[in-house]
Parts: structure tokens; sequence; C-alpha cells
């Protein structure tokens, strides 16, 4: 008997029903779940073969992409890339997620928030066991980026997780180098350039960063309204 695999279906969004102020070059947006998602009321969205989704620049896939914060002492968790995403090995993350896939979509009535909260909570228990569950993510905002072939098909909704120990986590092997560090020191790190945008966000949410000032790098200066620089 020929066993043939089906390819991964990846949630994609069509870039032409994205609002075009979410597009930009480097997109730092500040936004609340309801917010999100009532701006996607009525917008399909589609499973894409993952091949296709990764070259095909006409869709967005929706990545969450959880900071992980301690809550009283103003540490960030940051990791080295090590996944199968090799186009951003070596760099530095602050970002803990990835793909929701189909098998997310778990019930026949599952609606567009349903599927993005399963693909998360299954990529935080895939990545880091031993999370508690007693905490929810909250979406903080969106963060894209135009200028690189991973940047061109993914968009990211950035969430804030705070917890009260580390002790108690056991990264996967693809959370290489895992650690928690101030908050403040974060962008001295080489950092893939969603972290950079999605720092801006804890910047303008001013989450989790007791333990002295957040100051960006001067080469990574905030622009006026918070606008994401080009470095």
């Amino acid at each position: 008997m020929t066993t043939i695999d089906t390819p991964e279906q990846i949630l994609c969004l069509r870039r032409d029903d994205l609002p075009v102020k979410w597009l930009g070059q480097r997109t730092v947006e500040k936004m609340t779940e309801m917010k999100f998602y009532a701006a996607l009321a009525n917008t399909p969205y589609y499973w894409v073969p993952r091949d296709k989704a990764e070259a095909d620049t006409q869709y967005k896939q929706l990545i969450p992409y959880v900071i992980l914060q301690t809550e009283s002492s103003g540490l960030t968790a940051c990791y080295q890339r090590n996944g199968t995403e090799k186009r951003l090995h070596d760099l530095w993350s602050v970002g803990i997620g990835g793909h929701i896939n189909s098998e997310d979509c778990i019930g026949k009535n599952d609606i567009l928030p349903d599927i993005v909260k399963n693909g998360m909570i299954r990529e935080l228990e895939e990545e880091l066991p031993g999370l508690s569950r007693e905490a929810e993510p909250a979406l903080i905002g969106i963060i894209n980026e135009e200028e690189t072939n991973v940047g061109n098909v993914h968009l990211g909704l950035v969430y804030s997780l705070a917890i009260d120990a580390v002790h108690h986590l056991k990264p996967d092997d693809e959370l290489s180098r895992f650690t928690f560090i101030p908050t403040g020191k974060v962008l001295d790190l080489n950092l893939e350039i969603w972290s950079n945008l999605a720092m801006y966000l804890i910047l303008q949410n001013k989450i989790h960063t007791q333990g002295g000032d957040y100051k960006p790098a001067k080469k990574n200066c905030v622009q006026k309204k918070f606008q994401a620089p080009v470095v």
C-alpha cells in the first residue's frame, strides 16, 4: 500500500483583502483583538499548500507572534532561530509561534478568531512544554515588513503573555539558547526584523518594562508616531 502525504495547508488571507495601511514597508500598528477582527469582518480566508503560500505574494499567512515576559522583573524571553525557517537562522527573536494549519480548524463551525487561537496555543504547547495555561496571550497589535522574501508572505499578530516564573519552562530545540534578558537590552541583540518591530509595540504599550528604562539603540531610534525605521 502506497501512502501519499497530504501537503500542509496554511491559513492565508488575500493581500488585496487587507487594509492598505497594514502593508507598509515596515508597519507597526497598535491594535486590540476586537479591532483586528472587526477590520476583517466578512473577509474570506484560504487554506493554501505551504509551498505555494511561501512563494505567492498575493497571499499573507497569519502568524501569531507571542512575546513572553515576566510580570514583575522586566525580563523578556529571547532565543536564536533554529527551526524550519532557514532564512531566519542565527538571528535572535522574541516571538514564539508559527503557521496556522488546517488541523487548527477543530470544529466545522470554527470562525477565524477560533482558528487563530487554536494555532497559537498549539504552537506554544509544542515549543514551550510546561508553560502554564492560566494566563491568556493578549493581542497588542500587528507587524509587517515587505523587505524580505519571508516578510512578503507573512503578517504578524503580536501577543503579549506575562508569566510569574521562568524556571519550569522547557523550551523545544527550535528555541536555541532560550533565555530571559532585561527588556531594555533586547535591541542590543542581532534581531530579526519582526522582533525589532514587535519591541516597538511593547514600547508603545509600556508592557512589563520595569527594571530600567526601555531605550532603543541609536540605530533603531523611534521616529514620530512610533513609525518603525528602516535600518
